[in-house]
């Protein structure tokens, strides 16, 4: 058996006295053992901390730079949010102009909704019929956007929904976009092709609203504001104070000037092509039975006379004596 041991002496200068220990080598290997022992421990910990240190560093890098790209990400979204907007008042625009022109989509003979295509010397008196129209409301639905197929996520083999805030959603709005946009530059140019060589008929063709002020009831069957029965109401009505001016919708020709007992005074403008546009409950007429007039001239004041519960317009649209949709015939709101 090993009896090795091993003595510390401590000795003082001053006081002459010494102390000493005896530990034997066993202790001593213990004590270097347990020594190494914590030292690597120690320093695996200290390796770990500092570790953590830099992650946590890393970790404030990347919130900092997640924030940075959830921001641009939010103001990529809000740009593409305005893209699509836009986007889609230009198809509304554009399918409301070729709805009152009655413009073709497909590669074929186009005719106008106002009359068909004069031909070089041709008496413009409008003998010919008038095309068929299609009801508005069959436009409305089938172009509207309800009905567009939702897109599908090609990596996860589902239904993509625009509402999901994620990379994979954005880049699929945004080559929808894209391609939405492409479309609707090719229509839009073809469209301005098509109507850019029919300027007189554009000139005639009501498209603006004929006074500033908000609608209160629009074309088709309403409760009557005095029976209470169910009516048809052929017009469009927009509420403003009395004496806003009244403008014409297009060029035209004044065709009749008076009043009647349900309208009280009353202006009609035939603008060519069976269209005529008729304004009612007017407090003051401007013009005059015969007057050529231009769009956006001032023809009269907003008033209440007739058969009115307020001050507004009655505005009524109708082709060949066909009462249509007047809105169908604003453009510009």
């Amino acid at each position: 058996m090993d009896r090795k041991s091993y003595t510390l002496i401590l000795a003082s200068n001053r006081h002459g006295e010494t102390r000493s220990w005896t530990i034997s080598s066993g202790w001593v290997k213990a004590a270097m053992g347990l020594s190494v022992t914590f030292a690597v421990i120690f320093s695996a910990a200290a390796v770990d901390y500092v570790g953590l240190l830099l992650d946590a560093g890393q970790g404030k890098v990347l919130r900092a730079e997640n924030d940075q790209l959830k921001r641009q990400f939010q103001v990529v979204e809000s740009k593409l949010s305005s893209l699509e907007s836009s986007l889609d008042r230009v198809q509304n625009f554009t399918r409301k102009l070729k709805a009152i022109t009655n413009v073709e989509d497909e590669d074929r003979p186009t005719n106008l909704a106002l009359g068909p295509i004069p031909k070089p010397g041709q008496d413009l008196g409008g003998e010919e019929p008038l095309l068929d129209r299609q009801p508005s409301s069959e436009f409305l639905i089938r172009e509207s956007p309800l009905n567009e197929k939702v897109p599908i996520h090609d990596s996860e083999g589902e239904l993509a929904r625009d509402t999901v805030r994620n990379y994979a959603s954005l880049s699929v709005r945004i080559d929808r976009a894209v391609k939405q946009t492409q479309l609707r530059e090719q229509g839009v140019l073809q469209l301005w092709e098509t109507l850019s060589e029919r300027q007189s008929l554009i000139n005639a063709t009501p498209n603006i609203k004929p006074a500033r002020g908000w609608f209160t009831s629009r074309f088709g069957y309403r409760v009557d504001p005095f029976t209470g029965q169910p009516e048809m109401h052929a017009g469009l009505d927009i509420a403003a104070p009395p004496g806003t001016p009244v403008y014409a919708p297009a060029d035209g020709i004044i065709s009749y000037v008076g009043y009647e007992a349900g309208y009280g005074k009353i202006v009609s403008i035939d603008h060519g092509y069976g269209v005529v546009t008729r304004f009612a409950h007017n407090s003051r007429v401007f013009v005059e039975q015969g007057q050529k007039v231009s769009r956006r001239d001032v023809i009269s004041a907003i008033g209440s006379t007739g058969r009115s519960s307020g001050p507004h317009l009655h505005y009524e649209v109708r082709v060949n004596g066909v009462p249509v949709d007047p809105e169908n015939y604003v453009l510009d709101e």
